[in-house]
């Protein structure tokens, strides 16, 4: 469970970004985080995964209040946390296979594991015959879901997307949605940020909607309107 507990974030001087937000998430949920640039969504993400602090309030991850682990034990936060986001961020001198067996080895994996695991997390995928290939050869679709695969190198329990579709045509779209709610299918909690509203509309799940740095809709199958 994720239980955001009255937080708000608050720049100097005098910008809010998130005011008095209360929010939980189940085990194994898919909610759809929307709203308009601006509204809180990549702020409330990035707290999330620790890369800020809440001004006020308390993250609750499981049994782990975020807000009280030092900088040693973030890191190992973090692994129960993949993220996913618009721009790939693939290096473009290694091939699909060796972009998730990098990752695999900068968390400490062995040759073995990552000669076992690789192939497991590209079939997962679906990209098995493209291991061999560099990411200026393979689609947008492909490129989203080999940083997809390269997120769940640690097994996460939690699946955070901001805007992974932003760069992708309808088809390629459907396919990284579709990989989505299949690791939501096999016990992943996923939270996917979006301004598509084909996306919210025609998965029926539960939609949060924020503005301006708050949560004023939160509906568990919402036709996203707006």
């Amino acid at each position: 469970m994720i239980h955001f507990k009255n937080v708000s974030k608050i720049y100097l001087p005098h910008m809010v970004a998130l005011e008095n937000v209360n929010l939980i998430i189940k085990s194994k949920e898919f909610v759809s985080l929307v709203g308009s640039s601006g509204a809180g969504k990549s702020t409330l993400l990035r707290m999330l995964i620790g890369e800020e602090a809440p001004s006020m309030g308390e993250i609750i991850v499981g049994d782990v209040s975020i807000n009280s682990l030092s900088n040693k034990e973030m890191p190992y936060m973090r692994r129960k946390i993949g993220t996913v986001f618009q721009d790939y961020k693939l290096l473009p001198t290694k091939t699909a296979y060796e972009n998730i067996a990098f990752a695999m080895e900068v968390a400490g994996k062995d040759d073995m594991e990552i000669k076992e695991d690789v192939p497991q997390v590209l079939s997962l995928v679906g990209l098995e015959d493209k291991a061999k290939q560099f990411p200026y050869q393979l689609s947008g679709g492909e490129r989203q879901r080999v940083a997809i695969g390269r997120a769940l190198v640690h097994r996460p329990d939690i699946l955070v997307a901001d805007e992974p579709t932003g760069n992708l045509d309808p088809v390629n779209t459907w396919e990284v949605v579709n990989l989505l709610l299949k690791l939501n299918e096999l016990g992943a909690t996923v939270i996917l940020a979006t301004h598509d509203n084909s996306i919210v509309n025609n998965l029926e799940r539960r939609v949060v909607l924020m503005e301006k740095g708050r949560v004023v809709k939160d509906d568990l199958k919402w036709k996203y309107l707006i």
